[in-house]
């Protein structure tokens, strides 16, 4: 389709607004209340151009741009006089109420408002009377609000509530009086508040934790990662100064987490600035106390180490899903793949395997969250996700609009007119159907729920699988009330056209992933398109599972009867593994025990050799996401004295053994080495090199500079050692320099390392970026995906259900909650999330407590097989019966659950 832009003839999608087309085009057109996730409501008035009918009109009338179709022939101007007075004025308008305060506002140097304001050429204030103000509102831990830099676009509530769900944020107020914010002060509930940082065109939202070691933008160097906080990869920009992470931002991806970010991934950075981040390494000698490690440089220790391991001595591996691709390969040939150990619980082991070998085996492809997203119909078995894959769960929340969508065409209205969409729809969904332990905060927008026992769910799965398809194995035993509900959903996923069907390890429960593969197989074996959607438990969880390795809680007892081996234990905290009893008898068959790791945990204690590992933040590596997709991700600071990269560790003890053979083995010097000798072993690993450019990768012979071309302070930082600019540190393992000096054009989308173009210089730049707004990034490389369907023609369902749940008069299965603040370890070192961390306690149904004479608030005694504590009782209305839910917090100690406990109150003092 031809529009005519300035006299020019360009090509546009008919299926775009003109301001989408501009922007796309490479137009520069301010807008404040449009956005690509979002769509139109034309709130600012600020994308205004002048259409004319037809080359005869000489006249045209003002219109906007964002809330005016592409259409074929459509002419216009964005350099009309008469437009680009308008936009001025709109301008000016806004910022009649502004404050001056541009110099110490969090968002001075990269805010919409101010590249607008210079893009309109609205250079002096006319206005000289008293401006409207507000009082501020504390948000809590996260987010600062400062409401007098409101321009009222409206974009927070749109997005807070519209997308994310939320109802505490809203509009107050009418006119120019509006006010964005709470009834009250308090904490933001949505578990995305934080995007509210980056929706927000101006200062009136800003990230509460940046406040506390403040940078400018341009003074920070940034750096392309994966949040390593859950599984599903989510693509992130780390921001460093003078040593110190600064800060987590978006980074858009569009098939994984597009423009937003869950509250734990964009504020859980600060473990890396942690005060007892371990940084040196640490020796454990006769010579000294048994109770305590003496620290000691890199060489001492490595001499030690070499004198205590005798040409005998075998070395045992212990790996880590929150480790590298590389370092738990370096470690596997280290040690042997027959005593490589998983580094994973029994439970976790074998749900990693099992989902690794319904993803490479089975039929149903394994989906993104843009896939997830564009679902018709969806079935969560098992997995509160706003808990343990958030940015799943906001997926799954969109793609309820996604069936009642399809009337929009017989209407003739447009998808990206936001305002008219909602109208239409009415508030319609499509079928989203959750069967869990507890009520989860995606309830509200689901056709039906249904809370049950961890065995129960798994049963109503394959009872609808078998609905579905008769191939499909029946269930065991189905309960009249189930019958209906087992119908209802088999018909709404057999009718819709790309269902997907959700799971994930969270209750503990190895069938409930079983029976979300025999309902999206028994789909696949009906023609139907449906997908499969799997939340691990870790960030590399897969990737640890596609090297195999042995289960530790299995195998470990056989392996350790050997006569006193060595042990290295990979960032690993194998108090959340087993139990503490049984950790410490394990331990102590070994000599010596080496710990590679950055987090200064419990296991530490017992460690005779500390080695301090770079964490993900601070390294060069791989993970393979919950979909099987391989990301790389970047070292965001420079290389610490005594900390290395696991994999350099590992590779440093190989080359103190005494056995020639483990020396050849594992003396790689690069990434780029271990990628090979991976790809020769695994070939499912074959493509990992691929996803992202080489370290030699160069653009003009320049590599990437991680600081912008503004970047200042080289020789002030220093200034107490020298005056002179110091050469800025070496990165032999990326194409990416810490230094503003390096190619001025675009990487690779792997690599690149902040969105800025001239005149854009907030997160809005990332427009520039893309040949489409909203659509991919310019020669996009989104990853390398490792695991396709297989051929449905043989499929093999999971057989023999689980039996129906049968209640125990004095007992109640204890089941996990995971919450989304404090179950995941390096997020929980953060001293933002701390302040959101939920207490431990013991979670039942008002019947239950009721049952077993106990009240709200209560201490209650929980005992079960190797748990044994007193916890304060909570009550829910939504908590299946016969269960009792226990929440952690941070503790992390390990628990093998589903198990059965009793429940006493506990006497008071």
């Amino acid at each position: 389709m031809t529009i005519h832009v300035d006299g020019r003839p360009l090509q546009a999608d008919p299926g775009r607004n003109l301001l989408e087309s501009c922007l796309s085009l490479g137009f520069d057109l301010p807008y404040f209340c449009w956005h690509p996730a979002m769509g139109s409501v034309g709130a600012c008035r600020q994308c205004a151009v002048k259409q004319f009918k037809d080359e005869s009109d000489t006249n045209g009338l003002i219109v906007m741009a964002c809330m005016t179709p592409s259409t074929e022939g459509a002419r216009i101007s964005i350099e009309d006089p008469e437009a680009r007075n308008f936009r001025a004025s709109v301008i000016e308008w806004l910022m009649l109420n502004h404050p001056h305060d541009c110099p110490v506002c969090d968002e001075g140097g990269e805010c919409h408002l101010q590249d607008m304001t210079v893009m309109t050429g609205h250079v002096s204030r006319r206005y000289r009377e008293s401006k409207r103000t507000y009082r501020n509102q504390y948000l809590g831990p996260f987010v600062t609000h400062e409401m007098n830099r409101c321009i009222q676009c409206y974009r927070c509530v749109r997005f807070y509530r519209d997308i994310a769900g939320g109802e505490d944020l809203n509009a107050f107020g009418s006119r120019d009086r509006l006010y964005f914010g709470r009834m009250q002060d308090g904490t933001l509930e949505s578990e995305f508040s934080g995007n509210l940082v980056e929706i927000c065109p101006t200062g009136v939202f800003t990230d509460k934790t940046l406040s506390r070691h403040y940078s400018r933008k341009w003074d920070m160097q940034s750096t392309p990662s994966i949040c390593s906080h859950c599984s599903l990869g989510c693509n992130v920009h780390l921001a460093e100064r003078a040593g110190i992470m600064r800060r987590v931002t978006n980074r858009y991806h569009r098939r994984v987490n597009g423009y937003f970010l869950c509250d734990r991934g964009r504020f859980g950075y600060e473990y890396v600035n942690h005060p007892r981040r371990l940084r040196r390494p640490a020796v454990r000698t006769s010579q000294t106390n048994s109770a305590s490690l003496v620290a000691v440089s890199s060489s001492e220790a490595l001499a030690t180490l070499r004198a205590r391991l005798s040409e005998k001595k075998r070395i045992i591996g212990v790996g880590s899903p929150r480790a590298s691709l590389e370092s738990n390969y370096a470690l596997r040939a280290l040690v042997g793949g027959e005593h490589f150990f998983s580094g994973m619980s029994e439970a976790e082991h074998h749900h990693a395997a099992l989902i690794l070998r319904i993803l490479k085996d089975g039929p149903a492809p394994s989906w993104s969250i843009q896939d997830v997203e564009q679902a018709d119909a969806a079935l969560i078995l098992g997995e509160d996700l706003v808990h343990t894959a958030p940015r799943l769960a906001l997926a799954l929340r969109q793609s309820v609009r996604e069936q009642p969508m399809e009337q929009l065409d017989r209407l003739n209205i447009p998808r990206w007119q936001d305002a008219a969409v909602r109208t239409a729809l009415h508030g319609q969904r499509g079928p989203l159907y959750i069967v869990t332990v507890t009520g989860t905060s995606l309830d509200g927008v689901a056709t039906r729920t249904f809370h049950a026992s961890p065995g129960d769910i798994a049963r109503l799965g394959c009872a609808v699988a078998h609905e579905i398809c008769h191939d499909a194995p029946k269930s065991s035993e189905v309960l009249p009330g189930e019958t209906a509900l087992i119908r209802e959903i088999a018909e709404a996923l057999a009718s819709a056209k790309r269902p997907v069907i959700v799971a994930g390890v969270g209750t503990g429960e190895a069938w409930v992933v079983k029976a979300a593969a025999n309902v999206a197989w028994a789909l696949r074996r009906r023609g139907i398109a449906a997908g499969l959607a799997f939340a691990p438990q870790e960030c590399n969880t897969l990737g640890l599972s596609l090297l195999g390795g042995r289960s530790f809680e299995q195998d470990a007892a056989a392996v350790a009867d050997q006569d006193r081996d060595a042990l290295v234990i990979l960032e690993n905290d194998l108090h959340r593994r087993l139990e503490t009893a049984a950790l410490n008898r394990w331990l102590k068959r070994f000599d010596p025990v080496i710990v590679i790791d950055h987090v200064d945990a419990a296991l530490h204690d017992q460690a005779d050799f500390l080695f301090p590992a770079s964490p993900i933040a601070c390294s060069d590596g791989t993970l393979v996401n919950n979909e099987g997709r391989a990301q790389r991700f970047f070292s965001a600071m420079a290389k610490e004295p005594e900390v290395r990269e696991s994999w350099q560790w590992i590779r440093d003890i190989g080359c103190i053994a005494s056995r020639e053979s483990v020396k050849s083995t594992v003396n790689w010097t690069s990434l780029e080495q271990i990628h090979a000798a991976i790809a020769d072993e695994f070939p499912l690993l074959r493509r990992i090199g691929e996803a992202a450019p080489p370290a030699q990768f160069r653009i003009s012979d320049q590599k990437v500079p991680r600081a912008p071309h503004r970047f200042s302070g080289r020789t002030a930082l220093p200034v107490l050692e020298t005056i002179h600019e110091p050469q800025p540190p070496d990165d032999p393992e990326s194409p990416l320099a810490f230094s503003m000096e390096g190619t001025p054009r675009q990487p690779p989308s792997p690599v690149i390392p902040f969105f800025w173009s001239s005149g854009w210089n907030s997160n809005e730049a990332v427009n520039k970026f893309q040949d489409e707004v909203g659509g991919p990034l310019r020669n996009e490389d989104a990853g390398v995906r490792l695991l396709e369907p297989q051929s449905h023609a043989g499929i093999r369902f999971f057989e023999n259900a689980p039996p129906r749940y049968e209640r125990r008069n004095n007992q109640l299965l204890l089941v996990p909650l995971p919450r989304l603040f404090g179950s995941e370890e390096l997020s929980a070192r953060a001293s933002a999330i701390q302040e959101r961390i939920p207490k431990t306690a013991v979670v039942l149904h008002p019947r239950e407590a009721e049952r077993f004479g106990l009240r709200q608030g209560q201490s209650v005694d929980v005992s079960a097989p190797g748990f044994v504590r007193r916890l304060t009782l909570e009550t829910d209305e939504t908590m299946a019966g016969g269960l009792a839910g226990l929440l952690l917090g941070n503790e992390g100690a390990y628990v093998s659950l589903p198990a059965w406990a009793t429940l006493r109150g506990a006497p008071s003092t």
